[in-house]
C-alpha cells in the first residue's frame, strides 16, 4: 500500500497547484521547499519550481492533459479512439517516421500562460519519478515512455482531475521503492468560465443571448482572450455524450478516409447524415469544421452525384447510426426528403434510387439476420410503405392523366383518399406537391389529361371535407373520360369527312350540317346513341382549324428558318395537345419526304 502527502496551495489569483507525492514511505518524505518568491518541489536529480510567471523543470519526467477538441494531435493519436490525453516528456521530440527522439537536454521552463495555451486550458499535470526508472536521462525518459506511457495518454482520470485515482492508477506499475512525484496546476479563471458554460449548455443547449451576454461580460471581467473562451466553448460541447457519439463517429469516418486518400459516395453520405443529426440535435457546426480542417476533408471529396441520390444515400445509411447508439431515426423532414428524391429519380428515370433502397434493404436484413436491434427493420419498414403508397398514388394519377379514356374505379378513389391522408400526417401540402404540381407542369398533358387531374384533385379535397362523395367523384371522371372518347371519335370522322367529301365547315350553319352529317353516321355506326353534343363539337372544328394553319401556314416556315421559339409559342398558346402535334408533324414529313433529323432538331432547340 503506499501513502500520499499533498500539498495545497495558490500562485496567484488565476493559478492554483496541487503537488503530491506517493511512496511506500511517503510519511518520511521532504520533498517541497518554499521561499519567499518560489515553490520548489524536489527529489534526489529532479525538481520542478513554481515562481510567480511560470513553471521551472530539471530531471525526468514530464506533462500530461487532457486532450481539449480541436487541438493539432499527432495521427498516431488521432487514429486510436482510446487515447485521451496529450503526453509530453522533457528532451523528447517527435521524428519525421513518427518515432520518438528522447535526449538527455530534459531543463526548461514555461510560462503559465503557455501551459495553459498548449496543453489544457484549465488543468494540466507535471510529474516526475524517482526509483523504477535508472541510467541517463535519455535512458530514464525511455523507461516512463515504456512504464507508463500507454496509461498516461489513456486514464479518465486525467480530464477529471482525481488525483487518488489518477496517482492509484500511477503507483500499481510502479516498483515498490518507488517515488512519484506529480503536480497539478489548474487555472482557476478558465475553470470559473469552463463551470459557467458547461452549466449554460446544458440547461439550455441553445444559449439566449441574454445569458451568452453575461457569460461574454464575465470573461470580460475574468480577462479570458477570446481564443481560450472558444476553445472551452467547443471542448464542453464535444464533450456533451449526444455530441460525442456523432462527432467521434464524423472523425472515425474521415480518418479512414484520410488514410485511403479518398472519399467514396457511401463515405460521404455518412458523412453528410452526421451534419444533419448534428442539426437535428442542435451541435455546433464548428465541432466538424474543425475536423475538415484536420484532415482536409475538402481535398478528399470529389463526387459526381444528383443532389437527390446524395441526399437518399445519406438519409438511408445514416439508419446504421443507431448501432452507435446514435439517434438516426427517420423524422418528418427525412421522409419528406426521401419521397421527393422518389419523385425526382421517377421523373430522370434514375435507377440509382431503388438500387440504394434494395442495398440498404439487403443490409437491414442481414443485420437483423445477425443480431442487430430490430429498430433497423422498423425503420427501414416505415420508409417502405410510405414508398408503397407514393408508387401507389403515382401509378393511379400518371394513367388518368396520361392515358386516354381512363378513369378510376371508386376503390382507387379510395385507395388515394388514404394515401393523401398519410402524406398529409407529414405535410398537408406534400400529397399536391408530389402528385399535382409536377404534373400540372407537364407540357405533354393532353386537354382531357388536365381536365382529370382538376376534377380529382378538387375532387379529393371535397370528399374530405363532406361536400362530395366517392361515387359523385367516379362519375364526374367517367364522363371527363367518356368526353375524351367522343372527341377522339368527333376529330376522326370529321377529318375523314372533310378530307373525303371535301365538306364545308366555315359558317355556322355549315358546321351545323356538318355536325348532322356526322351524328348520323356515328349513330349509323352504333358509336353514339344520343345527339353530339354542341360545344364538344365546336371544340373539334376550332382545334381541326387551328390544325390546319400550323401545317398549311406556321410549319413550312418553322422548317425552312428553324424557328423553335414560333413553334413553342404555337404550342404554349393553341390549346392542342404536343402529343397531337408531333404525331401531326411526323406526318408531315414522312408525305413531304422531309429529313426527319430536321424535326428532332427543331425539337431539341425547342426543348433546349
Amino acid at each position: 500500500m503506499h501513502q500520499e502527502i499533498r500539498l495545497h496551495g495558490h500562485i496567484n489569483d488565476s493559478i492554483e497547484y496541487f503537488a503530491t507525492v506517493a511512496s511506500r514511505q511517503a510519511y518520511r518524505s521532504y520533498f517541497f521547499e518554499n521561499t519567499s518568491d518560489a515553490l520548489r518541489i524536489f527529489s534526489p536529480g529532479n525538481e520542478i519550481v513554481l515562481d510567480d510567471t511560470r513553471i521551472t523543470h530539471r530531471g525526468n519526467g514530464g506533462s500530461f492533459c487532457e486532450y481539449m477538441f480541436g487541438v493539432d494531435q499527432p495521427m498516431a493519436d488521432l487514429v486510436k479512439g482510446d487515447i485521451r490525453n496529450r503526453l509530453v516528456l522533457y528532451g523528447a521530440t517527435n521524428e519525421a517516421n513518427g518515432l520518438l527522439q528522447f535526449t538527455s537536454h530534459t531543463e526548461g521552463s514555461q510560462s503559465y500562460e503557455r501551459v495553459f495555451f498548449e496543453g489544457n486550458a484549465v488543468l494540466n499535470y507535471f510529474f516526475f519519478l524517482s526509483g523504477s526508472v535508472s541510467g541517463s536521462l535519455r535512458e530514464q525518459q525511455e523507461g516512463i515512455v515504456r512504464l507508463l506511457g500507454k496509461l498516461l495518454k489513456r486514464s479518465d482520470h486525467v480530464g477529471t482531475g482525481d488525483d487518488a485515482f489518477l496517482v492509484d492508477e500511477i503507483f500499481g506499475l510502479l516498483g515498490h521503492r518507488s517515488t512519484l512525484y506529480l503536480l497539478k496546476l489548474i487555472h482557476k479563471k478558465h475553470r470559473i468560465y469552463h463551470d459557467a458554460f458547461r452549466a449554460l449548455y446544458e440547461r439550455y443547449r441553445a444559449i439566449p443571448d441574454a445569458e451568452f451576454n453575461r457569460l461574454q461580460a464575465m470573461a470580460a471581467e475574468l480577462g479570458i482572450d477570446r481564443y481560450q473562451q472558444e476553445r472551452i466553448r467547443i471542448d464542453v460541447m464535444y464533450k456533451s455524450p449526444g455530441n460525442r457519439r456523432i462527432v467521434d463517429e464524423y472523425r472515425n469516418i474521415l480518418i479512414d478516409c484520410n488514410r485511403k486518400g479518398t472519399i467514396s459516395t457511401l463515405e460521404n453520405a455518412r458523412l453528410t447524415r452526421l451534419k444533419t443529426l448534428s442539426v437535428r440535435n442542435k451541435i455546433p457546426e464548428a465541432l466538424f469544421y474543425t475536423l475538415d480542417g484536420m484532415l482536409k476533408h475538402d481535398k478528399l471529396v470529389d463526387l459526381n452525384e444528383q443532389d437527390y441520390i446524395s441526399a437518399t444515400r445519406q438519409i438511408l445509411e445514416g439508419i446504421f447510426f443507431q448501432e452507435q447508439q446514435i439517434d438516426a431515426s427517420i423524422d418528418t423532414l427525412d421522409m419528406i426528403n426521401l419521397l421527393h428524391a422518389k419523385r425526382k429519380a421517377s421523373e430522370n428515370r434514375d435507377h440509382t434510387f431503388e438500387q440504394i433502397l434494395l442495398e440498404t434493404g439487403k443490409t437491414c436484413d442481414e443485420k437483423t439476420r445477425d443480431g442487430a436491434d430490430t429498430s433497423l427493420l422498423e425503420s427501414f419498414s416505415y420508409i417502405v410503405t410510405y414508398f408503397d403508397r407514393y408508387d401507389n398514388a403515382s401509378a393511379n394519377i400518371n394513367e388518368l392523366s396520361f392515358m386516354e379514356n381512363v378513369t378510376l374505379s371508386e376503390a382507387a378513389i379510395r385507395s388515394l383518399l388514404g394515401d393523401k391522408k398519410a402524406f398529409a400526417e407529414l405535410d398537408s401540402t406534400l400529397f399536391a406537391e408530389l402528385f399535382f404540381k409536377g404534373i400540372l407542369e407537364n407540357k405533354y398533358l393532353g386537354q382531357f389529361g388536365r381536365k382529370k387531374i382538376l376534377c380529382l384533385q378538387e375532387g379529393l379535397a371535397s370528399i374530405e371535407e363532406g361536400r362530395l362523395t366517392v361515387k359523385a367523384l367516379q362519375q364526374r371522371l367517367t364522363d371527363i373520360a367518356d368526353q375524351e372518347r367522343l372527341y377522339g371519335i368527333l376529330l376522326a370522322h370529321v377529318k375523314e369527312r372533310i378530307r373525303n367529301f371535301y365538306s364545308r365547315y366555315n359558317t355556322r350553319a355549315e358546321q351545323e350540317t356538318l355536325r348532322g352529317e356526322i351524328a348520323e353516321d356515328l349513330q349509323a355506326k352504333g358509336l353514339i346513341t344520343d345527339d353530339i353534343p354542341g360545344d364538344l363539337f365546336q371544340d373539334v372544328v376550332v382545334n381541326i382549324k387551328k390544325e390546319a394553319i400550323y401545317l398549311h401556314n406556321l410549319l413550312p416556315g418553322i422548317i425552312s428558318t428553324r424557328d423553335a421559339a414560333l413553334r413553342e409559342d404555337f404550342l404554349d398558346n393553341s390549346g392542342l395537345d404536343r402529343f397531337y402535334v408531333e404525331e401531326l408533324e411526323r406526318e408531315y414529313f414522312d408525305l413531304n419526304n422531309l429529313d426527319m433529323e430536321d424535326l428532332y432538331q427543331i425539337r431539341k432547340g425547342l426543348n433546349g
